[in-house]
């Protein structure tokens, strides 16, 4: 190449893609971030007031790797002058025993020690529950923008409404093709979320998009806020049911784990009326006595893989194209950490802490 726009071009501004535009420009790189969409659009995974933060993860393999994000997100609340995370506690219940661990988390085996930690949570008879400390809420949509203003602010451009359309390896660099032109870079960071299949084809046969379904209620129900309940979650074969808790005037939210393999260039549908119906049947179950209206239905896309561990490192056929795919439901919550990992690769730092979720572990 004679020229480049810029030492680093990053595919993608969810939460991880302004994550690692973020953490780039901190570092001084000149880099480029696009989006197919608009900012704060509904068309991914990324968008919505909340999501859970939490330390208990059922493999220690996860446990530095969570420090960092909580460390991540702690940072970025000093860098942007706001209160992104809520500590509320969180108890999770599963029938037999638990594999989650963490630091801090005790199994809780008593049912009136579980009303006495959480009192407006009912955890169904039968089961146990893990009680994390850490648990709470992050603000999620604040977070998105304090991240894409962070890295304006250090220096990257934010380019909207371009997409993607596919990219080769040059001789010193990379080339994007986009359908705003070509962009020119010495590395390539790609966060695409749900259409990573598509800009990245040997990922395609380890992923599945899935739509997945959330409730909202009204905020300001003393039973849906701290002390009376915190983050929570409930293992069923259907689906893991989750909530999060009303911090911050947020409403409690209430969301399955499960839904319906989804096409990405398919507009994704709202939830259904019946759909709806059943949200509300388990928010009642499980928070009894909460005004379970909805004030808010959503639906969002997970990308899966069969593990629900992450895909995040360079490709073995082009080194100089870094990749972060497949949160699994569970991706938001590590933006900051991502966004650090996905720099230190961009710009040559190993990160075999991070072998667990790499993609040479995958053969990529």
């Amino acid at each position: 190449m004679t020229s480049r726009d810029a030492d680093v071009v990053v595919v993608g501004l969810g939460v991880h893609g302004s994550a690692a535009t973020a953490a780039l420009a901190r570092r001084g790189v000149d880099v480029i971030a696009v989006d197919r969409f608009s900012p704060a659009h509904t068309g991914g995974s990324s968008h919505g007031r909340t999501r859970m933060i939490r330390r208990a993860y059922p493999n220690p393999v996860w446990n530095d790797f969570v420090a960092r994000a909580f460390d991540g997100w702690s940072a970025l609340e000093r860098e942007s002058g706001q209160t992104l995370l809520h500590p509320t506690g969180g108890l999770y219940a599963h029938r037999g025993a638990s594999q989650l661990q963490g630091p801090d988390c005790v199994v809780v085996d008593d049912g009136a020690q579980m009303t006495e930690l959480m009192p407006g949570f009912a955890v169904p008879s039968g089961y146990r529950a893990v009680y994390d400390p850490s648990a709470g809420v992050l603000e999620a949509s604040r977070a998105l923008e304090a991240l894409q203003r962070s890295g304006a602010a250090h220096g990257s451009e934010l380019r909207w409404g371009v997409q993607a359309q596919g990219w080769e390896p040059v001789r010193d660099g990379i080339v994007l093709r986009t359908d705003a032109g070509d962009l020119r870079a010495r590395r390539l960071v790609i966060a695409g979320g749900s259409w990573m299949g598509a800009l990245v084809p040997e990922l395609a046969p380890l992923l599945e998009v899935w739509r997945i379904l959330t409730l909202t209620v009204a905020p300001g129900q003393a039973i849906g806020m701290p002390p009376s309940l915190g983050a929570f979650s409930v293992d069923r074969p259907e689906g893991l049911a989750f909530g999060i808790p009303d911090a911050a005037g947020n409403g409690v939210k209430l969301g399955v784990d499960a839904g319906a393999i989804w096409n990405p260039e398919t507009p994704v549908a709202p939830p259904s009326d019946e759909e709806a119906d059943a949200l509300r049947s388990l928010l009642d179950t499980f928070v009894p006595g909460i005004d379970s209206a909805p004030v808010e239905l959503a639906a969002c896309l997970y990308t899966m893989t069969a593990d629900k561990r992450f895909v995040i490192g360079p490709l073995r056929r082009a080194p100089e194209v870094v990749v972060a795919s497949a949160c699994s439901g569970h991706g938001f919550k590590f933006g900051p950490a991502v966004g650090e990992a996905l720099a230190d690769l961009a710009t040559g730092v190993d990160r075999h802490d991070l072998d667990f979720i790499s993609t040479s572990r995958r053969e990529l």
